[in-house]
């Protein structure tokens, strides 16, 4: 079977998707810097699927050690995942998110090109929708100017993999990611970011389990149901399967673009109310939590309408909201 490398595969999305593409009979090597994820995922990946893969860790920003890299492995597919992806902190840290996600990236097909390699998926983002017109949001939807650094550095990061698809004939796909959480059911491999959590389930399970005092929802005068800010939450095991769909799609010569991009989500809104909500029903708990104001460069709305990826893809999510957030929280329980 083909190779793939799996770049931030020890992360979050990666680690699933690594799983997945195991699942599925393909070799993987990884590369992680663990800026933002442990070693130990790479044993639990292993007692997972009975397989190691490969790894290296490797700071994407050093265009030498990369270069090095693909002088010692051959691959057959590459899956980016590696970049900096909270939105609050990158209105902060905007020098490092444009070095750290667009450096990466341009190093990564700088090597593709030279080396005439194919097969590129893009860990991408709904953020290059920014606060779309209409919802739930299709393909065809304008890319506005992004709310956020993060989300600018998604739609930079889309026009680079275009431009470089067309002049050097780099076959590749850009996932439009919703909002993904939940766990394995294995519950070996989860969300478990380093220092205070940047997103909303993270949050909630560290509030649950006592490790925060109390969880903030940042605004609640948004035009929503409730006034809390809607999302559309996708079980991470359902994304990751996206992945290897989009990976066979082009392995298989069956895209029609050079460069294409689908919305990966559920289809459906939930908002901030509705999850915490839902997470005490299905856990049997409650959650200690305050209204706060809202937060920059966050959006009112976003849910996908996914009926292309559907049938483009040939995907379509299998897993619940309940599902997610139950795994969720087993995940939390789990950890030490």
């Amino acid at each position: 079977m083909a190779k793939i490398l799996v770049t931030g595969g020890l992360g979050f999305i990666g680690s699933h998707t690594v799983v997945e593409l195991q699942n599925k009979g393909y070799e993987v090597v990884i590369i992680d810097d663990l800026s933002n994820t442990t070693i130990d995922v790479l044993d639990n990946i292993t007692t997972i699927t009975g397989v190691k893969p490969e790894f290296a860790q490797i700071d994407l920003r050093v265009k030498k050690d990369i270069k090095d890299f693909f002088d010692s492995y051959s691959v057959d597919g590459i899956i980016h995942f590696a970049a900096f992806k909270a939105v609050g902190e990158s209105i902060h840290k905007p020098l490092d998110y444009y070095e750290n996600n667009l450096g990466s990236l341009i190093y990564l097909l700088q090597e593709m090109r030279d080396r005439k390699l194919d097969n590129f998926i893009f860990s991408s983002s709904c953020t290059v929708y920014g606060q779309a017109d209409e919802l739930p949001i299709t393909e065809k939807a304008p890319i506005k100017t992004a709310e956020s650094v993060y989300g600018n550095t998604k739609q930079i990061g889309e026009e680079i993999i275009r431009d470089a698809s067309t002049a050097h004939g780099i076959n590749s796909i850009a996932l439009r990611y919703f909002n993904p959480v939940g766990s394995h059911p294995s519950i070996k491999i989860g969300e478990l970011p380093l220092g205070v959590p940047q997103n909303l389930i993270p949050f909630i399970t560290q509030t649950a389990a006592g490790i925060r005092a109390e969880l903030s929802v940042f605004g609640e005068d948004y035009n929503t149901v409730d006034g809390t800010a809607v999302r559309d939450y996708i079980h991470v095991v359902d994304l990751a399967k996206a992945h290897i769909a989009a990976l066979q799609r082009l392995i298989n010569n069956k895209n029609k673009e050079s460069f294409e991009y689908f919305n990966v989500g559920t289809g459906k809104g939930s908002s901030v109310l509705e999850i915490i909500n839902t997470f005490e029903k299905v856990n049997d708990l409650k959650l200690n939590y305050k209204i706060v104001k809202r937060r920059a460069g966050d959006i009112t709305a976003a849910f996908a309408d996914t009926t292309i990826a559907n049938k483009e893809l040939n995907w379509k999510t299998e897993l619940s909201l309940e599902d997610a957030l139950s795994s969720a929280w087993k995940w939390q329980q789990a950890q030490k």
